[in-house]
């Protein structure tokens, strides 16, 4: 087990170094205000407006980095720093948001798929690493089970690395189609525009850090299952 730790310290010094330098990228680019004015509310209700979505809501939401569209009540909800916030990070975050709501009325297949398997996700996320841990133990004690009862955590556990690899087109999309808005209806200057840019890109990087992470994790018990075979 000692290499599941080396993966999993690696793992979360990555990841929140990509946390802190977007953290610092958005205290960054919300101190450049933006020279029209407009929230990030009125943003996100123009950008909807402009694709023709009518029947989305944009509504505050409690916390930091809290912004999601939900698809179920199709509302885009938006931190409370986003929400009334007129400067380039709550800009891009705003479009952002409107990207997956844009994703969501042109039926976007990546996001219907995601869409499909979250209820599939969220059970193998909540038993994959007990399964596996049962697993493990049962082995140690010579169960004959032991590997059995492995191998289906770790079939679980694939379930929600897929889901993370699913994911990454639906985020990158969203940002690339908020971006595109923002400069097609010269939404931005070119400096709030570039911090717009920015700070999606470290955005989607924590996306990406998850991904490879959880894959990583992954192909750590499948050796450790193969091995445990030979």
């Amino acid at each position: 087990m000692i290499g599941y730790y080396v993966i999993a310290g690696i793992i979360f010094l990555v990841s929140t170094f990509v946390s802190n330098k977007l953290k610092s990228k958005f205290k960054k680019y919300s101190k450049v205000r933006l020279q029209n004015g407009l929230s990030g509310a009125e943003i996100a209700t123009k950008m909807l407006a402009d694709n023709g979505i009518r029947d989305v809501q944009v509504i505050s939401t409690p916390g930091m980095l809290t912004d999601h569209y939900n698809p179920q009540n199709k509302t885009v909800n938006l931190s409370e720093g986003v929400y009334s916030q007129r400067n380039a990070a709550a800009a891009a975050v705003a479009a952002h948001e409107c990207g997956h709501a844009v994703q969501h009325a042109t039926a976007y297949s990546w996001l219907t798929l995601r869409s499909k398997i979250v209820p599939v996700v969220g059970i193998a996320s909540k038993f994959s690493n007990i399964v596996i841990m049962a697993g493990l133990v049962l082995y140690s004690m010579g169960n004959f089970i032991g590997d059995t009862v492995f191998l289906i955590g770790i079939l679980l556990f694939a379930v929600t690395t897929l889901f993370t690899f699913i994911t990454l087109p639906v985020e990158y999309d969203a940002s690339n189609r908020a971006l595109a808005w923002l400069e097609n209806t010269n939404m931005l200057t070119s400096e709030e525009h570039d911090g717009a840019k920015d700070a999606l890109k470290w955005a989607a990087r924590t996306y990406l850090v998850a991904a490879l992470g959880s894959l990583a994790t992954l192909l750590y018990f499948v050796s450790m299952f193969m091995g445990r075979r030979d």
